[in-house]
């Protein structure tokens, strides 16, 4: 399959995710479209499950490029994310080498780091040329990682190359397109930031989430999406809460509520799944009961009334 062009406006950008299934508004399409043609990586921050590595996955997906992805965390370091030697096969070279009575030590020092010993991790792998063209690299969830490995990263983003002493420099032939996320556990340094192009994913407003769910999980009531969102639209706005649920939680709430059959929210239902929705016992309690009552009763107020149907009637659940 060939690879297809980069899109040559926004509006190209906005069909290409949608194609996808990627609902995006216009600002992440313009600077989506900026990264790409300018060859910068783009910094996507924002809170967990508002579709930030979803966009990597797309990319990857519709331009027909490899997706090579570096999950980070605590303590990650240059062996596990760039590069490492395989001591085992150096040191099988070695002995080889002594019993055939090679002792040159400047030889074999330049024969065992050879590229042959050298394991490729995710950091080198992006710089790789790809019959495909070149890939889309995902540093995900980069403010896990340590500010040494942040500051290592300075040279990738900046020169599109890295550096091993035993080897010189490694150079990309043509740039990865470079997404990078942080859920903003802690600041990410200036230095690092004004290599990229920068975008705040926000939680996405009821119609454009009511889209989502449309088409991430098309079997579920149409009721039934329009209550989940409009539950979950209600929560982000007023209700006090270690975690506000994501697009993530409420795609996972709607297949549930949708697994079990229900064309509309049903308060006790509504209660025993809550767990699909809300990650923190604190903030199940809280929502839980009354309040969840409460909620439920309020967006069906809100909702418009048939024609014919005056407004002190209630709205049946269908």
């Amino acid at each position: 399959m060939s690879t297809p062009p980069l899109p040559a406006s926004i509006d190209e950008t906005l069909g290409l995710l949608d194609t996808a299934g990627y609902v995006a508004d216009r600002s992440l399409a313009t600077v989506l479209h900026l990264a790409l043609r300018m060859n910068r990586p783009l910094f996507l921050e924002g809170e967990a499950g508002v579709g930030k590595t979803e966009i990597a996955k797309v990319l990857s997906k519709t331009l027909n490029r490899d997706l090579i992805r570096l999950q980070c965390y605590e303590g990650l370091d240059v062996a596990s994310a760039v590069y490492e030697w395989n001591y085992p096969a150096q040191m099988v070279e070695i002995r080889v080498s002594e019993a055939a009575g090679h002792t040159d030590h400047a030889e074999l020092s330049k024969s065992i780091f050879d590229e042959r010993f050298l394991i490729k991790r995710p950091v080198l792998q992006a710089l790789e040329p790809s019959l495909n063209g070149a890939p889309v690299f995902l540093i995900d969830e980069l403010d896990r990682a340590d500010e040494a490995f942040e500051a290592f990263l300075l040279e990738v983003l900046a020169d599109n190359q890295v550096t091993i002493p035993e080897l010189g420099t490694i150079k990309a032939e043509e740039p990865p397109i470079v997404i990078i996320t942080t859920n903003r556990t802690r600041e990410i340094h200036d230095a690092l930031k004004r290599r990229c192009l920068y975008h705040w994913v926000d939680y996405p407003d009821a119609a454009r989430e009511l889209e989502i769910v449309r088409r991430k999980v098309p079997g579920a009531n149409a009721r039934l999406s329009e209550e989940i969102v409009a539950f979950v639209q209600k929560l982000r706005e007023s209700e006090d809460l270690f975690k506000q649920p994501g697009v993530a939680e409420t795609l996972d709430w709607a297949t549930a509520l949708s697994e079990l059959n229900e064309i509309a929210l049903d308060p006790d239902m509504a209660s025993d799944t809550l767990g699909v929705l809300l990650k923190y016992q604190d903030d199940i309690e809280r929502v839980r009961g009354s309040k969840l009552r409460q909620i439920i009763d309020d967006i069906r107020k809100d909702e418009p009334q048939p024609l014919g149907q005056s407004s002190g009637q209630s709205i049946p659940a269908i």
